[in-house]
């Protein structure tokens, strides 16, 4: 006989317990399909953020079949360690493909493994002088936390299902069996949801052999490069031969930043920009001036404007950091100490550079003209530290208008196209510049500088295309102003602009024109076809850059060089 009153004293407690362990099992199926997930986007995913879509993931990878087919065969205690080695692997191919994915946004191209570590304190330099010191600490401490939880959590995912897999030892292998022969008959067959995306993938497995072999290629790059670099036409080419038949001229070199072929030929830019560019063509021949217009391949896309500066000046390819920092170092003609060969004046306008250049000295200028020196009073514009419009008259101002001056060789960078687009400065009379502080009611419409490249691709491609608009357009009308007889003008762009303007496979070219009011220096490069005109049309001629300088040290002097 018992005395408990309650018929049924443990129903509530199995209840209890039975929902705990629902629970418990709802949460380790979930927390196993979470790492099934994670470990699948490191094999399939792919590098470029236009291609992550859900359907890239709907493949099978070869490299997790022979991974599954591997923690069965071993023991325990190896298949822990296996499984640790492989977590990490799978980390940081993932971090790997999430760094290819901002490259291909911004440079169009993967990440280099060996030449292109300092790109990210370029990086940095690019987001503290937009989205100030704060946010660039604040990105960067975020990248870093985002890594180390990448590889963390990759490695107990694959701890994690390679525990379920020894568990469940005889289900895994039939179910892997299965998997590997569907695999072998779409592999078979080419069976593709998309095209490019084959379901039977060997994505990860081919994405580890291209960044190898790449790796191979870039340590043998110094060794390349300095066989190029040994070949000089115009080493020994005396000051009196050079450059003869610019001889009293005034050269302005000048880079528009992000001036691409795209902003001349995509139907959504060019109608504009080619406006600027006709009526140019027409403003500078009513004062006189002639010009003629081409293309070239840069060695850079969507930044790394120095790599592109310096490929021109040299004649040699540079595309790395490390060609660049052998070339600075080397003792190499470049067209600048061409000129300064020739008797010239040499000078640099580079209002973007902020900071110590000791490059300068390489490159062969007498003068600099940086940021700090520019005598600017103004705003930044964004990125760009002055309106173009102020650089070109800090040059009047500083070397042009001194009268009787030695014939100069300027560079001069204009740098309001670079990203991001927003705000754009106006054109004013060229009386009002002054020292630039006319500019600060300018500086404050458009969106905020941080937010631009995220915002809506359309706004990004239309800023972009004003941005040149502004930058021709102030090139165009210093010209008209202040251009003489003896005024050569060469303005090229660097590179392209980001894919999120170029959108896919868009290439390197950028447009490259030549002006005087001399028609005798015209007269030089009529061998060359260049088309007549600012715009080049899509069939003008298209020259590797690091090809300018021995064509234009040929064009222009009296003694034709020795065959490479």
């Amino acid at each position: 006989m018992t005395t408990d009153s309650d018929p049924n004293p443990t129903v509530g407690d199995d209840t209890g317990e039975h929902r705990g362990w629902r629970w418990r099992s709802v949460a380790a199926w979930v927390t196993t399909a979470l790492a099934c997930l994670l470990v699948l986007f490191a094999l399939v995913a792919p590098n470029q953020l236009d291609r992550l879509t859900p359907t890239a993931f709907v493949r099978i990878p070869v490299e997790g079949i022979l991974g599954v087919a591997l923690v069965l065969v071993l023991p325990a205690k190896p298949r822990r360690v296996v499984a640790v080695i492989a977590g990490v692997a799978l980390g940081v191919l993932t971090i790997l493909k999430v760094v290819d994915m901002g490259f291909y946004a911004s440079l169009a191209r993967p990440f280099d493994l060996v030449l292109d570590w300092t790109f990210f304190g370029n990086a940095m330099d690019f987001l503290t002088e937009t989205a100030g010191r704060a946010g660039a600490i604040g990105a960067a401490i975020g990248a870093v936390v985002l890594a180390v939880a990448v590889l963390v959590l990759m490695t107990l995912s694959v701890l994690r299902l390679t525990r379920v897999l020894g568990r469940h030892h005889t289900t895994a292998a039939r179910a892997t069996v299965a998997i590997g022969a569907i695999w072998a008959v779409c592999a078979l067959f080419g069976a593709q949801l998309v095209p490019g995306a084959p379901i039977a993938a060997t994505s990860a497995a081919s994405y580890t052999y291209d960044h190898a072999r790449q790796v191979s290629t870039s340590l043998k790059d110094h060794e390349e490069f300095a066989a190029q670099a040994a070949v000089d036409a115009f080493r020994g080419t005396a000051g009196k031969d050079l450059l003869t038949g610019l001889r009293g001229k005034d050269v302005m070199l000048t880079f528009v930043e992000s001036y691409g072929r795209v902003a001349i030929e995509d139907p959504a830019l060019a109608p504009q920009v080619d406006a600027v560019l006709d009526a140019g063509t027409s403003r500078l021949r009513a004062a006189g001036f002639g010009s003629r217009s081409a293309f070239l391949t840069s060695p850079t896309s969507g930044g790394g404007s120095w790599l592109a500066h310096s490929t021109l000046l040299s004649g040699l390819w540079i595309n790395n950091q490390q060609r660049y920092d052998n070339l600075v170092s080397s003792d190499r003609l470049t067209l600048t100490n061409a000129f300064r060969r020739a008797s010239w004046q040499t000078a640099a306008v580079v209002p973007g550079v902020t900071r110590a250049w000791p490059e300068g000295v390489f490159f062969g200028y007498d003068r600099i003209y940086a940021d700090q020196n520019l005598g600017y009073h103004g705003p930044n514009f964004s990125w760009a530290t002055m309106p173009d419009q102020y650089a070109l008259s800090a040059y009047e101002r500083f070397e042009h208008s001194k009268p009787d001056h030695p014939p100069l060789m300027t560079e001069i960078n204009l740098v309001s196209s670079h990203a991001p687009w927003s705000p754009i400065p106006q054109l004013i009379d060229w009386n009002a510049v002054g020292d630039g502080s006319v500019f600060n009611a300018m500086a404050a419409p458009g969106a905020p500088p941080e937010s631009i490249l995220s915002s809506d691709p359309a706004k990004v491609r239309a800023d972009y295309g004003r941005s040149i608009e502004y930058s021709l357009n102030a090139l165009i009308s210093y010209v008209q102003t202040y251009g003489d007889d003896n005024l050569v003008l060469v303005f090229l762009g660097d590179h392209q602009p980001a894919p999120i303007v170029t959108g896919e496979n868009a290439g390197h070219d950028v447009p490259i024109t030549i002006g005087a009011r001399d028609p005798a220096v015209l007269d030089r490069i009529s061998g060359w076809d260049w088309q007549d005109g600012l715009n080049p049309s899509p069939q003008a001629p298209v020259w590797p850059m690091d090809s300018f300088r021995d064509r234009f040290l040929t064009a222009f002097g009296s003694q034709v060089p020795a065959p490479r």
